[in-house]
């Protein structure tokens, strides 16, 4: 297949499953076993880990900016501030997530990045999914939610460096059962993602080579993943909102059962 090609289909998987709750990592085990990976590695990693911050950033550029109006004209104690206080409750959640990320990464990677892995990971995921639909009805906002809940939320975060656990679909879920609002839920999901994704395009740059970067691939990957992460997020949020969260349940559970049956039988 033509490599610029591979990379626009591997950015839309990249882009679509990143925010929503069905496993970016599963589903790019799954498709790089028939779609080329294109030049360096580590540099097309790279370009679709930008590609999915960028939504991110614009979609919650509220909560950034609140950020900056309550360190330079906010009044009260800093931490009873509504933006700063999100921050402080995103970096203390980070701390689970770059414990395990650090430590374990490369273990889950090299344990998990198998069909049959995938598979079972990724019907995990659906279960998970479909227990949102006895979630009890969340109060907790920016104001209320405590710092346990914060690490709470993070340690699934890190957890889900498993290929076949949705980041996203595992920390809203956690946010849920935890007490959370349905949209603060989402809302601190997607801002804990910010340094999860800066952090993982860190780690991930010191191993890049640029004279084994091929620009046209990179930049088709990049922007197919910004804008199938752009509308993907958009769709996870009114879901979220309207209570229609397990409904990927039932796509999850199909396609973990093709995993199994891929690794099973053609491995």
């Amino acid at each position: 297949m033509n490599e610029v090609v591979a990379a626009g289909l591997l950015g839309l998987v990249q882009g679509l499953t990143e925010f929503l709750p069905v496993s970016s990592s599963g589903h790019l085990v799954l498709f790089q076993r028939w779609l080329p990976v294109v030049g360096d590695p580590v540099a097309f990693d790279l370009v679709l880990h930008l590609g999915t911050l960028l939504p991110v950033l614009w979609v919650f550029r509220g909560d950034l900016a609140a950020v900056l109006t309550d360190a330079t004209r906010g009044e009260g104690p800093l931490l009873q501030r509504p933006g700063l206080r999100l921050v402080a409750l995103v970096a203390l959640g980070s701390v689970p997530t770059a414990i395990i990320g650090l430590a374990f990464e490369d273990v889950f990677e090299r344990l998990f990045a198998t069909p049959i892995a995938v598979g079972v990971a990724l019907l995990v995921t659906g279960c998970v999914l479909f227990a949102t639909r006895f979630a009890p009805v969340g109060t907790a906002d920016q104001r209320s939610m405590t710092w346990g809940r914060a690490l709470a939320v993070g340690f699934v975060q890190g957890l889900a460096i498993t290929p076949g656990i949705s980041r996203s679909g595992s920390t809203i879920a956690a946010a849920l059962f935890l007490g959370l609002k349905r949209d603060f839920a989402a809302r601190f999901s997607f801002l804990l993602s910010v340094p999860a994704i800066g952090g993982a395009f860190l780690l991930k740059a010191r191993h890049l080579d640029v004279e084994g970067a091929n620009a046209l691939p990179l930049l088709v990957g990049f922007s197919t993943a910004a804008l199938s992460g752009y509308v993907a997020l958009r769709v996870l949020l009114r879901l979220v909102n309207n209570g229609d969260f397990s409904g990927f349940a039932w796509y999850l559970w199909p396609v973990g059962l093709l995993a199994l049956g891929l690794g099973i039988f053609a491995p």
